[in-house]
């Protein structure tokens, strides 16, 4: 139930252009310092998880391992997608706190 209800909001802000799909683009919002939130998809490979932990990690943007790949590009209307970054406070501030609720 929780799952649906954080897919939905993600699907909302992609609808709002709060966020950015791919590792290429989500590796640009970081490093712009753009992105508020980082999800990696569960099944991402370990260099994807290492590389977006530790880009986030050094500058203090919070990063979450949750979903698949298949399911998080399926609810943005794409190919599967490894990370999404969310760009806008206000929705990273609530999918952070909906993902840590779920786990």
């Amino acid at each position: 139930m929780m799952e649906n209800r954080i897919y939905q909001m993600i699907a909302l802000c992609q609808k709002a252009r709060q966020l950015v799909a791919g590792e290429f683009a989500a590796k640009q919002a970081v490093l712009e310092q753009e992105a508020k939130l980082v999800i990696i998809a569960e099944d991402a490979s370990h260099n994807t998880k290492k590389l977006f932990n530790d880009k986030s990690g050094y500058r203090n943007i919070s990063c979450k391992e949750w979903g698949t790949k298949e399911k998080l590009g399926s609810i943005l209307g794409k190919e599967p997608r490894a990370v999404i970054a969310i760009v806008d406070e206000n929705f990273a501030k609530k999918i952070d706190e909906m993902i840590s609720k779920s786990q």
